[in-house]
């Protein structure tokens, strides 16, 4: 397994070992030991999954607050999706920063997103399936998200016209969202 730092303090690209042949490819997704001695200690609870059909499609900024912040690990069975993370832990060094990373069915990566980063992703392929382990249970009341289209943040997205749900086009900018992030300086 190798763990890749990213610019974004914490958020971590992981590669399993990925074996093989003519017939495909086996990897293990996720091994506790291996994680836990690679440092990826949360105690993840319950897996999620999602299939976008068209090339296109924004989900996201999403987040959720303390005290149910979720870390997730996460990464893209089927297709192609560009993964945005945004800090917004107050103190933090990349505080405000954003960085995007491409998984795909073809580079087996998985991307750590921990508790106080908005998190969305925008599909490159069609019909792509995302699996993601979370740490905390979906919670309605402390489920928030900020405007992909941000200016002050300038996320650049691959695609010009966007499909979103309704509900990722009400959401705030940055400086106007409701967030209780502090950076623990680690």
């Amino acid at each position: 397994m190798n763990i890749i730092e990213t610019s974004l303090l914490d958020v971590k690209i992981i590669e399993t070992d990925v074996f093989g042949d003519h017939r495909g490819f086996f990897t293990e997704v996720y091994t506790k030991d291996k994680f836990m001695t690679a440092g990826i200690t949360h105690e993840f609870i319950q897996d999620n999954h999602s299939l976008s059909v068209e090339p296109g499609i924004i989900r996201g900024m999403h987040y959720q607050l303390n005290p149910k912040a979720q870390t997730k690990i996460v990464r893209a069975t089927t297709g192609a999706i560009y993964d945005v993370l945004v800090d917004m832990r107050k103190g933090s060094p990349t505080y405000g920063k954003w960085e995007g990373f491409i998984l795909s069915e073809y580079n087996h990566r998985q991307l750590l997103v921990p508790a106080g980063f908005a998190h969305g992703f925008c599909t490159i392929t069609g019909n792509v399936n995302v699996e993601y382990k979370v740490d905390q249970l979906y919670s309605p009341e402390h489920d928030r998200g900020i405007a992909f289209d941000d200016p002050d943040l300038a996320i650049n997205w691959p695609v010009t016209s966007p499909i979103l749900s309704e509900k990722d086009t009400k959401h705030p900018r940055l400086k106007e969202a409701e967030n209780n992030f502090v950076w623990e300086g680690k």
